[in-house]
C-alpha cells in the first residue's frame, strides 16, 4: 500500500513480531540487567510486570537471544494449565520424555532428572513463563516445589515470570507467600517517555529502509500522549498515519518530507477511539522554560563598566504518565550538581506551582510511593501507620539530596510553598534538576528550585519481612532469606541452607562488626532492621541521569 510511496523494503510498523525491529529502550536494557542479576547465583525466581503492550515479551526473547551454551532455556506462552498440564508443558518444552497419563509425581520425578543431568554437565535451565498472571495459585505453588532441587550454591531450575501487573497482586496473597519471598529480582517495565517515543519511531523507520524522519517532533509528543508511550500503540497510530498520509498525497518527494500535524492527530484519534477507555485520557505536556546561564559577557560602555548575562531557554517537559505499580530503574550514580540559580519562589512558573499544589494529601503521595514498589496499599498504609501483617516499615527521616541519592530509592519529600505543605515523590534526579511524581504527573524542577520548597524532612518504606529474632540452631524459610541478605550486605556466596549453622553465625557476627553493633552472632531486632534497611533486594532504584538534557 504505502511501502513503495514512501520508499520502504517493508512496513516500518507492523505488530508483528520480528526480531529485526527489536528496540531496546534504556528502560528495556535495565530490564534485563535486573533480570539477570536476580536470576544469578543463588536465586530461583524473577518476575517481569507491564502494562499490555510495553514490550515484556520482547525483552524475555531478547534475554533467551543472548544466553550462553551453559544455559537451557525454555519458553512457554499463555498458560492456562492445571499442575499436571504445566508439568507436562515443561517437558514437552525441554523435550523430557514421560509416560502417559503421567501422574503429577511421575512428572515431577521426570524434570528433575532432567535438572540433574543438566547440572551434571554445568548448565544451567531457565524456564521462561510468559501471560503469568493467569496462572492459577496453587500451580504458581507447584512452579515453587519444582525450584527446591538445588545445591549448596545455585537453584537446578531457575523461573522468569512475565505478566501483567496483576501478577504483582496475585502474589500478594498469603497463599502465595513463600513464592514471593523466593523472588530475588523484580522489574516493572514502563512505557516509553517523548524522548524514547522519537527515538523508537526513527529506528523502525530506518529498520524499514526510509530515508527521512516523516514524523515531526510536536507530532511524537502528540503520539506519545496519546498512545501513553505504549510501543504496540505506537506502532498502530504511525501505521495509520502513514496511510492517512499516503491516501492524501501527502509528505511525498518535492513536497515536505514530514507528515503534517494535523494527519498524526487525526491518526491518533481513529485508533485510541477503539482502545481500552483507560487510554481515552491523553497525557498532558506543559512547558518548564528553564533557566541555563549563558557565558558572562564584559564590555565597557563609554567609560561605563557594565557586566550583562543572558539566559537562553530550553524548554523542560513534564508529563502525566499513567503509573500502574510502578517500578524504576538502575543507574549508575552520579554526583549532583547545581547550575540554575532560582533565588526565589517566584521564579518558578505558575503553571507549575498550580501542579505542585495538587499535592497537598500526604497519604496519596506515600501510596504512591508504595505503587512504585509494586504495592497496592490500603489507608493505613497511605498514614504511614503499616498493617501489622505487612512486611513494610514506613518512617519519617531527614536527609540531604546527595544522601538520597546514595540510598538510591525514591522517597516521598515534604515541601512548602508559601506555607502550605505539599508533597511529592522523588522520582529522578539530574546534573541540575529533579523530577517529583504528584498525582501521576511527572514535574521537573531545578535544583535550587527545589531547595527553596524542601528542607530535609522525607518519607521512606521499607521492607522488613524478618522481624523474629533468629539464632543457631533455628531451621526455615527465613534463615534461608536472612543468609541470602548477609550474603548480598556482605558480597558473599549465598549458602543455599534453611538452617542457621555456624557458617551463617558467622555472617550475622561479621554483618554487626561492620556496622559497630554488640557482636554476638544472634540476628536480633536491631540486627534485622539495619540488615534489611540495607539490602532491599527488589526495591525501586530512583532513575538518575547524567547527561544535560536538551
Amino acid at each position: 500500500m504505502y511501502k513503495e510511496y514512501f520508499g520502504f523494503v517493508e512496513m516500518p510498523f507492523s505488530i508483528v513480531p520480528n526480531s529485526r525491529y527489536l528496540f531496546l529502550s534504556q528502560r528495556h536494557q535495565e530490564a534485563m540487567q535486573n533480570l539477570q542479576a536476580g536470576l544469578g547465583e543463588g536465586g530461583g525466581f524473577a518476575m517481569l510486570t507491564g502494562e499490555v503492550g510495553t514490550g515484556k515479551t520482547t525483552v524475555a526473547k531478547a534475554m533467551l537471544t543472548g544466553l550462553d551454551e551453559d544455559t537451557c532455556a525454555g519458553l512457554i506462552l499463555n498458560p492456562t494449565f492445571s499442575n499436571t498440564d504445566l508439568l507436562e508443558a515443561i517437558c514437552d518444552e525441554f523435550e523430557v520424555s514421560y509416560p502417559e497419563q503421567a501422574s503429577l509425581k511421575q512428572l515431577s520425578q521426570a524434570i528433575h532428572h532432567f535438572l540433574l543431568d543438566n547440572h551434571a554437565q554445568d548448565i544451567q535451565t531457565l524456564l521462561v513463563i510468559d501471560e503469568a498472571q493467569h496462572l492459577a495459585a496453587d500451580v504458581l505453588e507447584q512452579l515453587r516445589l519444582l525450584t527446591n532441587l538445588e545445591t549448596d550454591h545455585r537453584k537446578l531450575l531457575k523461573v522468569l515470570l512475565v505478566g501483567q501487573p496483576e501478577l504483582q497482586q496475585h502474589l500478594q496473597t498469603t497463599q502465595l507467600r513463600q513464592l514471593a519471598q523466593r523472588i530475588t529480582g523484580r522489574y516493572h517495565l514502563l512505557p516509553l517517555n517523548v524522548e524514547e517515543t522519537g527515538k523508537y519511531i526513527a529506528f523502525r523507520l530506518e529498520m524499514a529502509g526510509g530515508s527521512d524522519m516523516l514524523f515531526m517532533n510536536a507530532s511524537i509528543k502528540s503520539i506519545a500522549q496519546h498512545t501513553h508511550g505504549i510501543p504496540r500503540l505506537i506502532n498502530l497510530v504511525c501505521d495509520k498515519a502513514l496511510q492517512l498520509s499516503f491516501h492524501a498525497g501527502e509528505a511525498s518527494p518535492g513536497r515536505s518530507r514530514s507528515i503534517p500535524s494535523n494527519t498524526v492527530q487525526r491518526a491518533c484519534q481513529q485508533v485510541m477511539s477503539f482502545q481500552a477507555e483507560v487510554y481515552h485520557s491523553p497525557q498532558v505536556n506543559r512547558t518548564y522554560q528553564r533557566p541555563k546561564w549563558m557565558k558572562y559577557i564584559a564590555a565597557t560602555l563609554c567609560g561605563l563598566g557594565m557586566a550583562y548575562g543572558a539566559y537562553i531557554y530550553s524548554p523542560q517537559y513534564f508529563e502525566r504518565l499513567t503509573f500502574s505499580q510502578l517500578e524504576m530503574a538502575n543507574e549508575p550514580e552520579i554526583a549532583v550538581k547545581s547550575v540554575i540559580a532560582v533565588k526565589e519562589e517566584s521564579d518558578i512558573p505558575n503553571d507549575i506551582k498550580e501542579a505542585l499544589e495538587a499535592g497537598k494529601q500526604r497519604s496519596i503521595a506515600i501510596q504512591s510511593l508504595y505503587g512504585l514498589w509494586g504495592y497496592k496499599s490500603s489507608v493505613r498504609d497511605g498514614l504511614c501507620l503499616s498493617e501489622p501483617q505487612s512486611e513494610f516499615i514506613c518512617r519519617q527521616q531527614k536527609a540531604t539530596l546527595s544522601e538520597l541519592i546514595n540510598e538510591n530509592v525514591p522517597v516521598v519529600l515534604n515541601l512548602e510553598l508559601n506555607q502550605v505543605p505539599l508533597f511529592g515523590v522523588l522520582y529522578s534526579v539530574s546534573s541540575d534538576s529533579v523530577e517529583l511524581l504528584i498525582r501521576e504527573q511527572l514535574i521537573q524542577l531545578p535544583i535550587d528550585a527545589l531547595n527553596e520548597l524542601w528542607s530535609g524532612d522525607y518519607v521512606a518504606i521499607w521492607k522488613q519481612p524478618l522481624r523474629q529474632t533468629l539464632k543457631y540452631g533455628y531451621q526455615g524459610e527465613a534463615v534461608t532469606m536472612l543468609d541470602l541478605l548477609l550474603s548480598e550486605a556482605l558480597g558473599e556466596e549465598v549458602s543455599g541452607s534453611d538452617v542457621f549453622d555456624e557458617e551463617l553465625k558467622s555472617k550475622v557476627a561479621a554483618f554487626q562488626n561492620w556496622q559497630g553493633m554488640t557482636v554476638d552472632g544472634i540476628a536480633g531486632s536491631r540486627t534485622l532492621a539495619r540488615l534489611q534497611k540495607l539490602t532491599q533486594l527488589d526495591a525501586p532504584a530512583l532513575l538518575i541521569n547524567s547527561g544535560e538534557q536538551k
